[in-house]
């Protein structure tokens, strides 16, 4: 079976969005990648056909699908006219579209009746402070439903959105919003974590007193604490709901008008400022959403565990567009106990359970069976992001999960609000692969000269122009940060920065950032390679690898988190190296290894090897507060070489 962990049903196969795709198509395919293959060959036509089939809502059609089919510069789908909101708002009235979850706080549910009565009045309070087309709305808020209501209220009217979630510490917000000089501010006076109710007053104060463009603050009350925000202008959000209103009034903008700004991590340098059109952002997640996930209007739920700073909140809350109900949850996963997430999937009924290898690295760590102790038999399909997601998790979730579930590992970024490879509910699970490159993206393995390879590890590029591509970069006037972020290694094809390898089954592996690639002897090893070996090992909980200079070459050092009770001697030593040779190659045997107690993070959920780097050879590391725990990195420049 070649490692195959699932196949779809033919019933599954049949009823799926995809299927009903080929069979409304002018061509005729023999599978998904005959599928693929004309999406990339004619990208004009592959997405006319989709557009028609979403039904996207749009009040101009468009003069042409693609103009100017270079990267960067090309067009999508000039002369159409659409608002990204009211896509997203047109469910049907008694269903429901959102549930609201969050510690400490009463479940909150809402129709689409409901959803747009309360958008129509806060769009009309908004209004009222002066927002409109073009205007930058900042949010720094958690994940619940006053959120979404706020930036769909803010999207209707063609303002531009963009957030940051309350576990960023001021200066990490400073850096993201101040560059973009919002003129509103939404914030929350505090939020709940892992049983802990946290103020905000002092962070939304800092944030106040550095960014002077700010003409008014909108103040959510989350939990019951008091607060006095230094600024002149603040309206309660409760305000903001008193209007009767049943629909808000929707924007007609073009496709590429901006929608969202979104930023890079920031732990190396100043965040960048990355600005994604309405249009782009609306097809790009409804292709996700249908052809790779197969949501379906009226019948499946959603959910990703997320914050209001990565991209899964948008690519999440893009959901409602293909009519699903989306759940939101703000808090710890693990609050009352790693069953929590699971509980929720019953309470629910969702059918689509987004998270992150970590979260089910600890439910495993933790010998959790979630079939055991939830009823779950709702799910459909586990999405996975955020890191690789290593061969002994596809195990996992396959053993205590669900035996039969579509287990879709995905791999995109912030940068194109979306997915280069992901699932397909109509092709088979082989153990530790992403199934297939998405439809209309040209993925491709490239090694050093540009050529394609496959079945080894290269650079992840992307050969031909997609929709979500940015709009542009923030104060980039001449488009040259846009371009050198990109486009700089292989001129005129898309260099995302991670190290791929695409397998014989035209699935793929990913082996972490290329740009934190380790070089020993000037041999290219990916660093997900060293944490799919020791991830093996019960006595580490958490690693984290990097290359450490040394006179013209790369020493491996690994930093281990251990498990309880257990310490770094000689024989744990042996064990680890000999698990990462017999697992992968003598030249992935570290130099070093290191016991610490923390591993770094960013707010996002991912490792910080650069910041880990910078630390040990005594570089600075700025924007730390793009970091979930910054203080970790002073135990890293005290290691002994």
């Amino acid at each position: 079976m070649d490692n195959i962990l699932w196949s779809p049903s033919q019933k599954r196969k049949k009823s799926s969005l995809i299927t009903k795709f080929i069979e409304q198509s002018s061509e005729e395919f023999d599978d998904y990648f005959s599928l693929h293959s004309w999406s990339i060959n004619n990208m004009e036509d592959f997405w006319e056909e989709f557009w028609n089939f979403s039904g996207i809502i749009h009040s101009k059609n468009y003069d042409s699908v693609l103009t100017n089919p270079v990267m960067p510069g090309a067009k999508w789908f000039e002369g159409a006219e659409l608002n990204y909101a009211e896509n997203l708002l047109s469910g049907e009235s008694n269903q429901t579209a959102i549930i609201s979850v969050a510690e400490g706080r009463a479940d909150k549910s809402y129709t689409f009746a409901e959803l747009n009565r309360a958008v129509a009045s806060v769009q009309k309070g908004l209004d009222k402070l002066g927002v409109k087309e073009g205007t930058r709305v900042a949010a720094f808020v958690p994940n619940c439903v006053e959120t979404v209501i706020l930036m769909l209220a803010v999207s209707s009217s063609g303002a531009i959105w963009t957030s940051c979630s309350p576990d960023f510490g001021s200066q990490g917000v400073i850096d993201r919003f101040g560059q973009i000089k919002p003129e509103i501010l939404i914030v929350a006076n505090g939020y709940n974590y892992n049983g802990k109710t946290f103020s905000l007053e002092k962070k939304i104060n800092g944030v106040l007193n550095e960014i002077d463009s700010l003409k008014h603050t909108i103040c959510i009350e989350f939990v019951s604490l008091s607060y006095n925000l230094n600024h002149p202008s603040v309206v309660n959000y409760e305000t903001l709901l008193s209007h009767d209103l049943e629909m808000p009034k929707f924007k007609q903008l073009p496709f590429d008008h901006p929608l969202y700004i979104m930023y890079s991590s920031g732990t190396t340098g100043p965040p960048k400022s990355i600005v994604h059109g309405a249009g782009g952002t609306l097809i790009q997640h409804l292709k996700e959403h249908q052809l790779q996930c197969d949501i379906q209007k009226g019948r499946d739920t959603l959910f990703w565990f997320t914050t209001c700073g990565w991209m899964m909140w948008n690519w999440l809350v893009s959901g409602l567009a293909s009519g699903a109900t989306i759940v939101l949850y703000d808090g710890s996963p693990s609050y009352q106990g790693m069953g929590t997430l699971w509980n929720l999937v019953e309470r629910a009924g969702i059918t689509h359970f987004g998270t992150s290898p970590k979260f089910l690295s600890a439910c495993a760590n933790e010998d959790l069976v979630p079939k055991e102790i939830s009823n779950i038999s709702a799910l459909k399909s586990v999405l996975s992001t955020g890191s690789p997601l290593v061969p002994e998790q596809f195990d996992w979730v396959y053993e205590n999960v669900s035996s039969d579930i579509h287990l879709a590992s995905i791999s995109g970024g912030t940068d194109i609000i979306g997915c280069f490879l992901a699932g397909s509910p109509i092709l088979p699970v082989y153990r530790g692969e992403i199934q297939c490159p998405q439809l209309g993206m040209d993925v491709q393995s490239w090694d050093e000269t540009g050529n394609s390879i496959i079945k080894q590890s290269g650079e992840l590029v992307c050969t031909k122009p997609f929709p979500s591509m940015p709009v542009s970069f923030w104060n980039d006037e001449d488009g040259s940060k846009y371009h050198n972020a990109y486009f700089d290694e292989f001129p005129g094809v898309w260099t995302h920065g991670d190290y791929v390898e695409i397998t014989k089954n035209q699935g793929a592996i990913i082996y972490g950032r290329s740009d934190t690639t380790l070089n020993p002897g000037g041999v290219r090893i990916g660093t997900a390679e060293i944490y799919r070996a020791i991830e093996t090992l019960q006595s580490i909980e958490d690693s984290v690898v990097v290359g450490k200079p040394n006179l013209g070459d790369v020493e491996i050092v690994l930093c281990v988190k251990l498990a309880d009770n257990i310490r770094l001697d000689s024989d744990l030593e042996y064990d680890i190296r000999n698990k990462i040779k017999s697992m992968t190659t003598p030249r992935h045997i570290p130099k070093y290894i290191f016991s610490v107690s923390e591993i770094p993070y960013t707010i996002s959920g991912k490792k910080v090897e650069k910041a880990v780097l910078s630390t040990i050879i005594g570089k600075d590391v700025k924007n730390k507060d793009a970091l979930v725990n910054p203080e970790s990195l002073s135990e890293y420049q005290n290691l002994s070489f």
